[in-house]
Parts: C-alpha cells; sequence; structure tokens
C-alpha cells in the first residue's frame, strides 16, 4: 500500500510519499495550485506504484482550497480520503510532545493516518459532486442571513421614523409596507401625502386588502407622530428596502436551483412530513454520500449533536452538553426540521410531548427529536423507501 498525504494551500501544496511498512518513497516535496503541479503529483504517484488500486491519498477538508485538487484525484481513479483538521490536529498531537505544526510535519501526519487507518472512510464521486448542491445551500443560508440582518435595520429605523406604523399593519416586512415606506420614508412624507395616491398606493401594493379607510388611518397616525424628521436616516431606509428586494430575487433564484437538483435526486427524506425540499437539500448537502457513515451515530457526531462525555476516576459529569463541532450548517437544519416534523407529523409530535412530560426544557426534548429523526433519516436514505407513518 502506497500512502500520500498532501497538506492543501492557496498557492502550493505539500506532499509526502511513503508506504504502508513506512518506507519514505518520496520525501516532503511542494507543488505549485496548477495544472502543472498536479500532473507532477501523479506522475511521482505512479514513479512508486503502478497499480492505482493500491494507493491511498489523503488531504483535509480545506474547503474551496482543496475543491480542485480532489477533483483531479477522483478523476485520476485514486482512492482518496478528505479528513476533517480537527482530526488531524489531535492524531498529530498525539505523536509528539512537541507544538510543531507546519505544512511538511501536516503532510506526514496524514500519511500516517493513511497508514493507521483510523476508520477512515474515502470520498467518492457522488461526494464531490454534492458539492455543488452544498455550494447552493450555503450560499442561501448566508443570503436569508444578511436578509435577515436588513430587516432588523428597518425595524429600527422605523422605530426612529415613524414608530407607530408598527401597530398598524401585522408586520412590517410586507410588500406593502415596503412599498409605502420607499415612496413615504417618514411620518412626516406620509403625513404631507395626497390620500387618493396613498389609498391607491396601498391598495395596489396589497392587492386589495388595503384601501381608504386603512389609508386615513396611517395618514391620521403620521400626522399626531412622534418620528424625527431625519433625511439621512430616509435615505437609509430607502436603500435598505431596495437591498431586501434585490436579495429576495437572488434568494429565489438559488431555491429554483436547488429544487431542481432535488428533483433528480428524488430523495425519500422529502416525504417526511414538515420536511421541506430547503430544509433536505441542506441535510443532504451537509452529509453528502450516506455510506460514508457505519450508523445513525456517526451523522450525530458529525453534526455536533452528540451529548459530551466526561468522566475522570469515579467523577462523571451530570450534565453532558452537546459538543457542537462538526457541521453548523448540518445541525441548524437538523434541529429546525425537527420542529416542524414534530408540528405536522403526529409520531414525532407524540415523542416530543413525551419528553416535555418527563420534564426535559423544550430545546433538550427537541434535541431528542433531532436524533430520533437522524435515525429515520438514515434508515430512510440507505433502503431508499420513502416514509410511511406508523399513526
Amino acid at each position: 500500500m502506497i500512502c500520500v498525504g498532501i497538506d492543501v494551500a492557496k498557492d502550493k501544496h505539500d506532499c509526502f510519499i511513503v508506504s504502508s511498512e513506512g518506507q519514505v518513497l518520496q520525501d516532503v516535496f511542494s507543488i505549485p495550485n496548477t495544472m502543472t503541479g498536479f500532473t507532477d503529483l501523479f506522475q511521482r504517484i505512479c514513479s512508486v506504484s503502478d497499480a492505482s488500486g493500491k494507493i491511498k491519498v489523503g488531504l483535509e477538508a480545506t474547503g474551496h482550497y482543496s475543491y480542485n485538487l480532489l477533483g483531479f484525484l477522483l478523476d485520476k481513479g485514486l482512492t482518496t480520503f478528505v479528513i476533517n483538521p480537527l482530526h488531524t490536529n489531535l492524531y498529530r498531537k498525539s505523536l509528539s510532545l512537541r507544538k510543531t505544526k507546519t505544512d511538511k510535519v501536516d503532510a506526514r501526519t496524514i500519511a500516517s493516518m493513511l497508514m493507521s487507518d483510523v476508520n477512515l472512510k474515502s470520498y467518492t464521486d457522488t461526494a464531490y459532486h454534492n458539492e455543488e448542491l452544498k455550494s447552493l445551500t450555503r450560499y442561501r443560508f448566508d443570503k436569508v442571513k444578511a436578509r435577515a440582518q436588513l430587516k432588523q435595520s428597518i425595524s429600527r429605523l422605523v422605530t426612529i421614523l415613524f414608530p407607530e406604523l408598527e401597530k398598524l399593519v401585522p408586520t412590517l416586512h410586507m410588500v406593502s409596507v415596503y412599498t409605502l415606506l420607499s415612496e413615504f420614508s417618514g411620518a412626516h412624507q406620509v403625513a404631507a401625502s395626497n390620500l387618493t395616491h396613498l389609498k391607491t398606493l396601498l391598495n395596489n401594493a396589497s392587492k386589495g386588502r388595503y384601501g381608504r379607510e386603512k389609508a386615513i388611518e396611517i395618514r391620521d397616525a403620521a400626522r399626531c407622530s412622534i418620528g424625527s424628521r431625519m433625511p439621512a436616516k430616509s435615505l437609509e431606509l430607502r436603500h435598505t428596502i431596495r437591498l431586501i428586494g434585490e436579495l429576495d430575487a437572488e434568494i429565489a433564484e438559488i431555491e429554483t436551483e436547488i429544487q431542481s437538483i432535488m428533483n433528480e435526486l428524488q430523495s425519500p427524506i422529502l416525504s417526511i412530513p414538515g420536511i421541506s425540499y430547503r430544509m433536505g437539500a441542506i441535510i443532504l448537502a451537509e452529509i453528502g454520500d450516506f455510506s460514508r457513515f457505519a450508523s445513525p451515530d456517526k451523522i450525530l457526531a458529525y453534526a455536533g449533536l452528540s451529548p459530551s462525555t466526561y468522566q475522570s476516576g469515579q467523577l462523571t459529569s451530570s450534565y453532558s452538553h452537546m459538543e457542537k463541532r462538526g457541521s453548523r450548517y448540518l445541525r441548524y437544519a437538523i434541529f429546525n426540521a425537527a420542529k416542524f416534523v414534530c408540528h405536522w407529523e403526529p409520531t414525532f409530535a407524540a415523542y416530543l410531548a413525551k419528553k416535555r412530560a418527563e420534564g426535559k426544557h423544550y430545546n433538550v426534548a427537541i434535541s431528542h427529536v433531532a436524533k430520533k429523526l437522524v435515525r429515520l433519516i438514515y434508515a430512510l436514505e440507505t433502503s431508499r423507501q420513502a416514509y410511511c407513518s406508523a399513526a
């Protein structure tokens, strides 16, 4: 067996090739992050072994820096392992008491991990192409987060410019309110508006929901408002509403792409009541190839949903907290999916009620539901069977 350890960086990669008997076949060398460098690496690997089935290549999961090299190795048919940097770090520390971390040391460490075969699962072509879905779901996650921050700014600005408005509408974050504030970005502007124009504006934006009565109510509130006249804040409000509109359009475009991929995957987890294609896409994207995980517990650990364990001598901690390591996106998706599933699926709703009856806090009870949900998702994905409620 030939083991190749690669420490990935932005401009160059450090590589180390060793046999399973510990013989150094190629001491640490660097290759540029170019096609020439990739080809040089492959030629060096082939020079020490012409049996690709007996070659294992390992590299750390360093995000986008490793993506191109990973694709090249898979295209060449090499058995490739993508290793969690946390795992590599702990393994390196176990080899020496010295605090030594360099690119060369990391390359050797990765090769040593491949030699020791510490429960590593090879990266598959399916997982590689799954990166497209992962990129889209994470991109959407960031866009939605940015939109939420802008909505907080809207609430802050309305409190300054027209605080009474919030009590006159169900929520500030609706099309009719945004349309109103885009044209009349403050109580003073609303108070000076023409009633007929204001009524027409609200009627068109709300698709007939708001008419003359609502227009009068809003204008009367504006005329006795305590809102400040601040042109700078009004400008910020108009720009913020415009940015939210742009984000809405971008998120809709991203979701169309996600739904297209999900339609191709035909995943059985979408048959679970309460799991939409958005949440299901995050779960599938972050887990990737389910064959990499020997059991549902491995997925829980990967998501950081496993309880931490502390025991020393006769002391055993009674307050185990969630580890919160691994993919934060997967942890978010599973935890929130569990809430929706409890709302729509009677079996899970009953399980949540049972945990709450035992005196557990709501979030603790949901974490138990999340574990039950992961076991169900694992069973469905490995069997490729649709969900059938027991209720």
